[in-house]
């Protein structure tokens, strides 16, 4: 039975992780992580899969770094921590072997052999710290201290769990330090370039506009009854399609600007600041002139075009006389922020006239400028509409301090073993429990149900198991979820007489939705042909409706796989996607992208959620190159003996 029970924990462990790696590859975001972690660990087995021509290992030497080391002992320990901590989190035993396959002994030789290579790069470029800095560094530690103070005990405590004598635990903080200022030195400045944050901030909150009408199955005519044998046959076809899904219970801990923020504690002059700030982007058009621009390479040439310029001659002519290309010197209707030069922009949009602009010096030359026409900035929305939504988004703003309050006292509580609605308890908050969500964010009822930082958390949750201690997800507005898987039913293969109605019924919709996509199709060929939307509907009897503000991103009126379909055409573009009830024909009427800001919140919670990715990139090509440098070699057979697991050849 102990045997049976292991196998099946081993097997519980390898669907989590396959099942882990096939989540994080669903966005082009998590391919490229997960591209380079693989291409890492590709660089490792290249490096590693010399180790064996390598002379000189002896019975203790697993790893030979430059002229370092990692000892059988060394990893023996450090292996042996972090399967003790692992077996903590998921509260059961965990053998060797399941370590082995979840690839933990690899990850601690890699740990191992990095701290060699980066101590011995520390001590090539000279870096120290003096003991005196070291245990003040030891003091200033959350992890060693008692109500902020330094815990002698707890340090004790903490160096005899990790299998350290006092003074070969301060060593080795020293090491660690030293090592963190280096790898510091390499990814510090790294930031995630404006253009990719710019990418994520268009894809997420373009939206359009979209006119559409439904085609019901009834416009298919009727389908033919299939007979128990054609039902038969087609759920052997499909039977993985009539799969009971997998669902989970979730208890969930929200501390985000959006639910700390007290939007009734937010003054109207706050409020109207940001109005004034935001209002032309957000809730009009802004300003726009019609600009003439010449360059010139010396200041003599510009001073003579604006004498001409200010004595009547025209733009146009001018720049025809000097033989300039004109799709150079007309801009058209530009904003101010349309201009790659600030001052440029500031010079243009300086005039309270249409006239020539003050001449402005740049790296290309003398940039004169003529302003031709003004079109003012319109606003849409007075500051009297647009005050709830403002107050909410300073309250947010603000609740930024509180949000880590919370974060840090929800996290001490956690620390101390308590569960997370213990937790949540001890700081005046309150969990929410899902009781059944599957991977879609659907519960039983078909219904999508109120997930808190949606597809990242079902993510995380669909990965994790039940007793697992998870880290918490961020949310778009730089807030944190905590979450607990609290019970799993599993996904299971239902039998024809549990499904045979199912089958009877998806059968018919198949045959019923291969008869309406013909008929879809001939009728946008129509509207594609020139026809309009409304004229098509009216033939059919149909009404047309609009949605408005659709996003990449779930509502209640369409469903992902329809909401794709409306981003699969650009604007004035129509297509055809089967939906509930028949077949939705549809044309995108508009697209607008608000304006980027790069210090929104949500532009800087991108940054942040990209960052660690892309210090990791920039800190993993490092320490392979460094790796590389001191020809890293290792003795299989000793790692085979320190795990205590038989490796398959």
């Amino acid at each position: 039975m102990g045997a049976e029970r292991s196998s099946k924990n081993t097997n519980r462990e390898t669907e989590i992780m396959l099942e882990g790696l096939r989540v994080a590859s669903q966005n082009w975001i998590g391919r490229a992580i997960m591209a380079v972690v693989m291409g890492v660990i590709v660089i490792s087995f290249a490096v590693w899969g010399i180790g064996d021509v390598f002379r000189g290992f002896t019975s203790q030497r697993l790893a030979k770094v430059g002229s370092g080391e990692v000892t059988v002992d060394q990893f023996r320990n450090a292996f042996q921590n972090d399967l003790r901590r692992i077996q903590q989190r998921l509260r059961r035993a965990v053998t060797a072997e399941e370590a082995h396959k979840a690839g933990m002994d690899l990850q601690v030789l890699e740990r191992l052999i990095t701290d060699v290579a980066l101590d011995q790069k520390a001590h090539q470029l000279g870096l120290a710290a003096s003991d005196d800095t070291v245990q003040r560094m030891i003091a200033n530690e959350k992890v060693f201290q008692t109500n902020g103070k330094f815990d002698a005990k707890k340090f004790k405590a903490i160096a005899r769990d990790a299998g350290f004598t006092e003074r070969g635990f301060v060593a080795d903080q020293k090491a660690a330090y030293l090592r963190k200022a280096l790898t510091d030195i390499v990814i510090n400045g790294v930031e995630p370039p404006k253009l990719m944050i710019e990418a994520i901030h268009r894809f997420r909150n373009e939206a359009r506009s979209v006119d559409y009408f439904v085609l019901p199955v009834s416009a298919a005519g009727e389908a033919a009854t299939p007979s128990d044998e054609e039902l038969k046959k087609y759920f052997d076809d499909r039977e993985q399609s009539f799969r009971a899904k997998e669902y989970r219970k979730i208890t969930v801990l929200e501390v985000s600007p959006a639910t700390v923020a007290k939007p009734g504690g937010v003054s109207d002059a706050d409020a109207r600041k940001l109005y004034d700030e935001v209002k032309t982007k957000r809730f009009g058009t802004p300003e726009k002139r019609e600009v003439r621009q010449l360059v010139f390479k010396t200041e003599k040439e510009a001073e003579e075009a604006i004498a001409k310029l200010k004595g009547g001659a025209d733009a146009d002519a001018l720049a025809a006389e000097l033989k300039r290309n004109p799709k150079d010197v007309d801009l058209g209707f530009v904003e101010q922020r349309d201009f790659g030069d600030a001052k440029v922009a500031a010079a243009v949009f300086a005039l309270p006239h249409p006239g020539v602009a003050e001449p402005v010096t740049t790296a290309f030359g003398t940039v004169v400028s003529v302003v031709k026409k003004i079109s003012p900035a319109i606003v849409t929305k007075t500051y009297e509409q647009a005050a709830d939504q403002l107050k909410a988004e300073v309250a947010q703003q603000k609740a930024a301090p509180e949000v880590r309050r919370l974060h840090e006292a929800v996290e001490d509580q956690r620390a101390s073993g308590k569960t997370l609605a213990e937790a949540a308890a001890a700081v005046g908050l309150h969990t929410r429990v899902i009781d059944a969500v599957d991977d879609a964010g659907n519960g039983k009822d078909g219904k999508a149900a109120d997930v808190p930082a949606g597809a990242d958390l079902l993510k995380a949750a669909f990965a994790s198991d039940v007793g697992v201690d998870n880290e918490t997800v961020a949310t778009r507005d730089g807030g944190y979820v905590w979450f607990e898987v609290n019970g799993i039913e599993p996904a299971r293969q239902r039998t024809f007489e549990e499904v045979k109605g199912a089958v009877a019924e998806a059968m018919r919709a198949e045959n019923a939705q291969k008869a309406l996509s013909a008929k879809a199709d001939e009728i946008v060929g129509k509207i594609k042909s020139g026809e309009a939307i409304d004229a098509v509907a009216k033939e059919l009897n149909l009404e047309v409706k609009r949605a408005t503000e659709v996003k990449r991103a779930q509502r209640t009126d369409f469903n992902i796989n329809t909401i794709v379909q409306f981003f699969e055409v650009a604007p004035g573009g129509s297509g055809s996607v089967a939906v509930d009830g028949g077949r939705l024909i549809f044309v995108v009427k508009d697209a607008q992208t608000p304006p980027f800001d790069p210090a929104s919140i949500e532009s800087k919670t991108i940054a942040e959620q990209l960052k660690p990715a892309l210090q990791n990139d920039l800190l993993e090509q490092y320490v392979g190159g460094l790796e590389k440098a001191l020809n890293v070699g290792i003795n299989e057979k000793a790692l085979r003996m320190a795990t205590g697991a038989e490796r398959e050849e």
